[in-house]
Parts: C-alpha cells; structure tokens; sequence
C-alpha cells in the first residue's frame, strides 16, 4: 500500500507479506521517503512494539495530517503469552494509532477498533475537523458507534451519538449520511443520519423486507442503496432515497450480485465519475446478464448501443435489439490497479470497460471499450483485459495487460484512445503488482510496482511522460462535446452540459488549470425529471403512461403522516417527486395543487414496550430500562398507563415523546405481566411484555439410578440451583438422539429396550443461562437388588443433596466388597433421595463361565452379603464420632420388588428364596406433600416464587405410582431445595 503527500515530496509505502495458502498477512513494515521515494526509513508505531498493520487513512480536511491514522493489530514482545503466533488466527484486537507530523511520531488513539470502518470528520458537515468516526468493541464484546477528537481519545471524552449497540461492521459515513444496522431479537434494522441530525429509520416500502442493504452512492444530498429482499437470491433491487435518506423509491430491479473475497458481496453497479446522474449496471433476466446506463440517476435505463466496426476496422454485425454492448462491472481485488471499468472524475466521459458484444454478457470475454461521450458512441481497443491509469485529466491514458506472465510494455495513448504507442518502462520483464500516479489530476509521472520473480523484493519503476509534451495546452487545443442521451437530447438532469476535449491533433499538457465542463444552460421541467414518491411505483407499460406513478396495494397517501400533530397541515402526496439533482425549472410539474388536509385526532397505534437491550429475562435486583414507543396516532393528548405487574402503577403524558425510559427493579423471581395502555378521544392501543425475572443457574446435577433393567421405567430427576419454578426449560438427549425431549418439569420417565450403556444428557435454559449435566446407566438383562437401611442417626446428617446420597452409596459398596471380597465393580449402592434415609443395592452378575452355567438360586455372594450385614460388620463414621450403622430392610418397611422379570432378593431372613411378584403395598409414608410420577386430573397450583429454603427436608416431595394394586416400581422423590420446578398436566 503506497500513499504520495503532497507536501514536501513524502511517499509511505506499506509492504505486507501473504501467505496465500493461508489467506493472511504474516508480516508488514511501515517505510517513509521525504525526497520523492529517492530514500526510505523505517518506521516503528511504538518502541519494543511488533505490528501488523492493516490499513491506513488520510486526512481530508487537515493537510497538516496528510499522513492518515494507522490501523495496526499490536502484539506487545514483553508478555509472551501475549504474542502472535503466524500460523494461528490473526488477533482480533485493533488498534488505532495517528500521525500528526508527516508520519514521524505516531500516538495510540483507541484501541479495539473495527478495520475498514474509522473514518475522517467531512469538510462542510462535520463542525470540528479533527473529529474521527470509530466503530469500536466495548467491554461486553458489543459495538458502539463512537467519535473523538483525534488530540484527546481516551474513554472520557468518547461521544456515543447513538445509545444502543450497533452490529459489526455496519458503520458507514459518507458525505452528508452515516449510516449503520442493529440487529436485535432476528430484526435488523437500518439507520440513518442526515447532516448528522437525530438517526431515524430507513423508510423502504413496507414488503421490501430487506436481507441485505448496500449503500451505493450518496452525492449531492441522496442515496442510492442496493437492497437484497426477502425472495432474492444472487441480485439485488435498486433504491433512490428522498433529500434526507429517509424514504426509499424502487428505481430498478434485479441487479446481479456475486461473492467475491472474504465473503463480501459485490452489486454489478457503477457510479460513472465525472458526470452527475450517471450510473452503470447488470441486470440479470431469467438467467442473462445485461449491461443498462441511466443518465439521470435511475430514472430511467437503456442497454449500451454497440460500436459499428471492431478494432480492426471490421464490421461488428452487432445490432439492436439483438445485440448490445455489455460490461463486466467487478471491482478489483487489488486496490492498486483499476477494476473491470475505470473512470475518473476530472475526465468526464471517459470511460474504458471489458466486456464483450452479444445478447448477454459472457464471463470469459473481456475485450477492451471506450467512449469519450460518456456512452453515447464506444470503439474497441484491445482484445484482451488492460488495467488502466489516467494522468493529466485523461490526456494521457496508460493500459498494461491483466496477465500472470512478466512483462516490460506497457501502452499509452494521448488521443482518448484513438491511436496508442508502446514503450518499454524497463529492461527486465517484472510481475506487475500495481499502478501509481503521483498526487494531482495533472501529473504526467507514474510509478509501476512489481516483482521480478516471487522470491524477490519489491520492484519500483518510474515512468515519467512529461518529456513528450513540449509546451501547455491552449485554448485553441481544445474542442467541445456536448452530453446526451443515447436518445439524443440534450437536456439531462435538467440542464444541457458541455465539456471539453483536446484535439488529437495537439500534443500539449493540460496542467493543474485544466477544468473539463464548460458551459450549462438550464431546461424546462419534463415528466423525466420526476421519480414516483414512496409508496408508489410505476406504470408496467411501455406506452403513454410509462410515467405515472399508481399507489401499492399498502400505502394510503391520503393518510396523514406519522408525525402529524393535532392543529398543523400536511400535503397529500400525487405520486411524483423531483430527481434531487435536477437543475429543471418551469414546464411540466405532476405534483401542482396538491391537497392541503388537517391533521386528525389519531388514536395511538403500534404502541410497544421493550426493555432496553431487547432482552425479556432480568436478574432480581438488576435495574430494568423499559421503553415506550408508539409508530402512529397523536402523542400530545395521549395518557399512558403503566403496570409493571409487581404492584407499581403510574400515569404518564408525553411518554413516547420524550423518549425517557421507565427504570424499574424487581427484588423476587416470577414471571411478571407488564402492560402498557395508550388513549385519548380517538381510541386506545395496549402493548403486553412477560418480564422474566430469574437468577443465573448455578449448578445442575442429573440424577438418574446406574443400573437399570431392559424395559425397566426409569425416572431422570434434574435437581438445579437455584429453583426457579416455571421459568426453567428442560432439554433431555437420551442415546444417540439428536432430537431432545423438552420439558417444563425437572423430572422425566423413559426406558431402555437394549442392554448396554447409555448415555442420558440434560441441559437447564432459564433466561440466558444455561448448563449441562450427563450420566451413563447400565442397562442389564439380569441383576439382583439387596434393600437397605441405615441408623436413625444417619437422618439428622443428611442434607438430601444428589453429591452427598453418591458418597454415602460409594462408601457401603466399598466396604460390602472389603468385608465379602466381592469386586466392588459388581455392587452399586444407590441412596434414595428424601427421608428416612434408604437405600438399594444392586448385585450385578459376573460375566458368564464357558465352563458351566451359573446357578443364582444357590449364589453364594447373597448369602455372604446377609452375613456382614447380620453381623453388623458394615458401618461408617460421621461427623462428631457418629457410627452408622448398615443393615437389610425389613420386608414391613418396603418389600422387595420385581420388575420385567428381574430376580430380586426377597426376604432378610430367607437368602434362598425368589420373589415371583409383589404383592400390594401400600405407600410409604414421607413427611411432606406426595406427588405421583404420573399425575392425576389434578389441576396443579401455579408457582409463581420457589419455595423458600427454610422448608428445607421437612418440605421433601415423595411419589410413588400405584396401578391396579400393583407396585410398578417407579419411585420419583423431589425435595425443595433441589427441585427447580414440576408443573402437573
């Protein structure tokens, strides 16, 4: 990247070295020359400092700063852990540094800014010239729309122009305009600011629907966008604002759009320089690609009119309305050398483009055209694609071949392309990476930068053509053209323009003096100066009425506008508006005598009521922004009603005049009903909001049994802190589903019909919060279950939590296998939650011997396990000195069960015997409510608070499933302070 100043001969060169397998900058160095490039030094941002910098920026405003702020990601060599390395992703902090002394001394402006998108105050709008645009990241990782001055940048004097955040790489000023889109619930919305006045929203009409916006141009106090909408694919629809960018007229359609590097899109629309009004673009057509010129900024379009002979001076047979010329209208990966089409702003009606002759445009072909009519007539010059460089306001045009080959020609010619010339710029053929010209329209020296071959360095020729010309144009070296149409008429834009050329014939430099445009003469308005207004479109014909403008089916233009106030007038629109950059007065004017009306009494419509930030989920105790906003009716005489549905209650008048937000805390959790109701004379509007108020989640633990029988219902119990009843959503995997289950209670029932492992995952949602837990159960063919009980003791020490039931499990397997020399891998004690405190151990069956078959009815493991336990061998300390003792639950406390033809150990004191079914049992009796796993037609109350922690075990939920006087063996038990929430259905 190369910068001329204009003052005292200083060059910057920017050289970055690719790695292109890797698509990344490695490296860069900053050089600086202050005797027109005859020397270079090297320039470091900050001492002890490495940098990769990515961009610079000029001034416009200051020639005191001509060298612009630097954009340079900064890796500080003294914290190693901080360092870049190459071969990773580059860092995403950058930083802004500005020079204010010809790039000598450089100074941190602000850090963690968004490449490409800092930006200069804007001569004539901006009031402080020193004023610097940023789009920056802010400590949440959010971005902001800020500007400073570039002498005092620290976080105190940020100004935030706009409140709310902005999405990444959005911002954009442009002469008058700023522009940038929030995105915010899936709704992207697009703003705008005219002369840095309050941002309002872009107006397109109402089903545009956007999925893209592109800002194509923004001269004299309009803006083109390309918008991208809701049926569109790979083109783009064509929009003309009114003076202030706030509403939008379809001007064309289906402009083609193609992906081009680093995933941006490219719209196939050229802004012609040089000449106001006049624009390029491809429209794609059932699957052709035409080329179309306006001259009066989209008014109306015509395909280009092809040349008569080719290069060779043979007929082209290139005809209308068969044939046209069409452009390839790309922009150029490198911005150091022109695109498919160059123009310029000092040499008006000059234009050269590769494209080629047909019905469409052909991607492969890339012959080179010109007109120096701004379209009117174009020749042909070359047959192949030629990067081009204009010097001396075009008196001189420079074309080398877009090639992959070395070269040491480049071609030029002084006529407008009429005749051209060769000239070898060096003796040994270069890889050409760029073109240069030195600052100034009426410079007659450039520079062509390359490479001899990939491993070497740069390669700088200069190429001076001043020694052709002997002598300053005169005014006898030059002639006139007049612009038209490619109808003819001269009146475009509401005026007839005249500019003027040198002779061929003159070889003679136009100089710093030379301005091209001579002459204007003003024309009577016609119907070609007007554009339909927002909310209309024009006539589909062809005929006499291919100017009117009928309303769409969504727009009443007799209604009064949005900002309309009781007492004022307001003019009811005909359909047309004037083209902004019309210079037309008199003759035809569609929109005369319009209707003056009254503004109305409006009754409030579109009333909302958001929290600010968008969000619907608040943490107790946070402060809570709410925000008002009505889109129509009077606002003057309508009172508001407030209800924040925690018992607060107000009035209020000029609600969403003002804009002020409404501050609120709610100190409990719940769901709370926020309502909003807007009236006076003419009616009422009401807005509704479910305000979430929750606390973040802070632990989730799955609790499920590790060893489960095929086709044995199972319960999976999600104990959360902290509760948050009714607030809380369940997503339950179980296996290889990627399809989960969803639940609003934190327990659920399944099977298993396979035996093996698998695995059962559960995430917890509550507002943004959300955590994961995962368990993997064993599921068996056969398995024996021993029940057990503890001490009394036990009860007074246990805190019913999912971690302390698993130790106390761990530790009864561990001394069952001590005392019985039975693996511990074979037994598994699983505590069960709630009071007394009981448990159940599961006798998993070794793997089969080959060499007999296992007889379980004389197993004699069950009988070693009865005899520890008999003898009181298996007990445990607790806290203060406490023994706990284990031993077999009794047949009256809970029966054994069976299940799906599971043997179970049936009685304490007959290890021989196998239960064939459970007899009737009647529950189990638990301090506290029951609850059953599969409820009743019961209609649970509402849970609006969780339960409060003093409840703590004494509240201990316990139930069990009874049918048809038979156990079925599920159990589900909830205590208060793990349950989150169970609603009954």
């Amino acid at each position: 990247q190369m910068l001329w100043g204009e003052n005292f001969g200083v060059i910057l060169i920017l050289t970055k070295y690719y790695h292109a397998d890797m698509g990344k900058v490695l490296e860069s160095s900053l050089w600086r020359s202050s005797d027109f490039g005859t020397t270079y030094t090297k320039l470091t941002l900050q001492p002890g400092v490495t940098t990769v910098i990515d961009n610079f920026y000029i001034c416009p405003t200051n020639k005191r700063k001509d060298l612009p702020p630097l954009e340079p990601r900064e890796l500080s060599e003294e914290a190693p852990s901080s360092r870049w390395d190459p071969l990773s992703s580059p860092p995403s902090a950058l930083k802004l540094y500005v020079s204010a002394d010809l790039g000598k001394k450089w100074t941190l402006l602000q850090e963690r800014v968004t490449k490409d998108h800092v930006f200069w105050a804007v001569s004539g709008v901006d009031a402080d010239p020193d004023l610097v645009h940023v789009e920056a990241q802010d400590p949440g990782g959010g971005f902001r729309y800020v500007t400073c001055q570039i002498h005092n940048c620290s976080a105190k004097m940020l100004t935030a122009p706009f409140s709310g955040p902005i999405d990444h790489g959005s911002l954009a000023v442009q002469d008058d305009f700023i522009f940038f889109k929030a995105t915010s619930t899936n709704q992207t919305k697009y703003y705008i600011s005219y002369r840095r006045n309050e941002f309002v929203l872009m107006k397109l009409p109402k089903y545009a629907l956007p999925k893209d916006l592109q800002v194509v141009s923004t001269d004299e106090s309009q803006v083109f966008v390309a918008v991208q909408e809701w049926y569109q694919t790979d083109t783009y629809n064509l929009y003309q604002s009114d003076p202030r960018g706030e509403r939008y007229s379809l001007v064309l359609e289906d402009v083609r759009s193609s992906r081009q590097a680093e995933e941006s899109t490219v719209v196939d629309i050229l802004e012609v320089r040089g000449v106001k009004g006049v624009f390029l673009a491809n429209q794609k057509v059932d699957g052709k690609v035409v080329t179309l010129i306006t001259y009066n900024k989209g008014r109306d379009w015509d395909r280009l009119r092809p040349p008569s002979v080719d290069m060779s001076g043979k007929p082209t047979n290139c005809k209308p309305p068969d044939c046209h010329l069409h452009l390839h209208l790309r922009w150029a990966d490198n911005p150091y050398v022109s695109g498919t089409v160059h123009t310029k702003d000092t040499a008006p009606g000059l234009i050269m483009g590769a494209g080629n002759l047909g019905s469409q445009l052909v991607e492969y072909k890339e012959e080179m055209y010109i007109t120096s009519d701004c379209g009117h007539t174009w020749r042909q010059v070359f047959e192949e694609e030629h990067h081009i460089l204009y010097l001396d306001h075009g008196g001189v045009i420079v074309a080398i071949k877009d090639t992959s080959i070395p070269l040491k020609i480049l071609k030029f010619s002084v006529d407008e392309g009429l005749t051209w010339s060769t000239h070898n710029f060096t003796s040994t053929s270069v890889f050409v990476d760029g073109l240069l010209s030195e600052p100034g329209d009426e410079t007659l020296v450039m520079t062509v930068f390359g490479h001899i071959s990939f491993r070497s360095d740069w390669e700088l020729v200069k190429v001076d053509f001043r020694p052709s010309f002997s002598r300053q144009c005169s005014e006898q070296d030059y002639s006139s053209w007049d612009l038209t149409n490619l109808q003819g008429d001269r009146c475009v834009m509401g005026q007839q323009r005249s500019f003027r050329r040198r002779k061929p014939t003159s070889w003679c430099i136009k100089g710093r003096s030379f301005t091209a445009a001579l002459a204007a003469r003003v024309c009577q308005c016609r119907a070609s100066d007007f554009l339909c207004d927002y909310g209309f479109e024009r006539a589909p014909s062809s005929g006499s009425d291919a100017s009117t403008c009928f309303a769409n089916f969504w727009f009443n233009p007799l209604s009064p506008p949005d900002d309309c106030v009781l007492g004022q007038t307001y003019t009811s629109s005909l359909g047309y508006r004037k083209v902004v950059s019309s210079a037309c007065e008199g003759g035809v004017d569609p929109r005369q005598s319009p209707a003056q009306l009254q503004c109305p009494l409006l009754p409030p419509r579109g009333l909302q009521v958001s929290i600010r930030g968008e969000a619907v989920a608040v943490r107790p105790g946070e402060d809570v922004l709410f925000m008002v906003r009505q889109e129509q009716g009077d606002v003057l005489t309508t009172k508001y009603q407030v209800d924040l549905g925690d018992g607060f209650k107000a009035m209020y008048m000029n609600l969403t005049l003002t804009g002020e937000p409404i501050r609120h805390r709610y100190e409990s959790p719940g769901i709370y009903r926020v309502s909003v109701r807007a009236e006076n004379m003419a009616g009422h509007d009401e807005a509704v909001l479910f305000v979430q108020v929750n606390s973040p989640l802070q632990a989730l633990y799955l609790e499920v049994v590790p060893v489960i029988g095929v086709n044995q219902e199972v319960n999976l119990t999600a104990v959360l802190q902290p509760l948050n009843p009714n607030l809380t959503v369940f997503y339950w995997w179980v296996g290889h589903s990627l399809q989960p289950r969803l639940s609003l209670e934190n327990s659920v029932t399944t099977r298993f019909g396979d035996p093996g492992n698998v695995r059962v995952t559960v995430q917890a949602a509550c507002g943004t919060s959300v955590l994961q837990d995962s368990r993997v159960v064993r599921v068996l063919d056969q398995f024996q279950l021993v029940p057990l009980q503890f001490s009394k003791d036990l009860d007074a020490h246990n805190p019913n939590t999912p971690e302390w039931r698993e130790d106390v499990g761990l530790v009864v397997s561990r001394l069952l296998s001590k005392e019985t020399s039975i693996p511990e891998e074979l037994l598994v004690t699983v505590v069960k939650p709630g009071l007394p405190t009981l448990a159940d151990l599961h006798v998993l069956l070794p793997p089969p011997r080959p060499t007999r078959k296992r007889s379980l009815t004389n197993d004699k493991r069950l009988m070693a396990i009865r005899q520890v336990l008999s003898a009181q061998k298996i007990s445990f300390l607790l806290r203060g000195g406490v023994r706990v003792l284990v031993a077999m639950r009794d047949e009256d406390t809970e029966m054994p069960r069976l299940s799906g033809g599971f043997k179970l150990w049936h009685s304490l004191w007959s290890p021989g015997s196998w239960a064939l079914g459970p007899p009737p049992l009647p529950p189990r009796k638990r301090p506290g409510r029951t609850v059953y796993a599969q409820m009743h037609n019961e209609k649970e109350q509402e849970m609006t608070s969780p339960v409060s922690h003093s409840q703590g075990v004494q509240s201990a939920l316990q139930g069990e499933e009874f049918i048809d006087g038979t156990h079925s063996g599920v159990v589900l038990s909830i205590n208060s302070r793990e349950m989150h929430s169970y609603l009954a259905s």
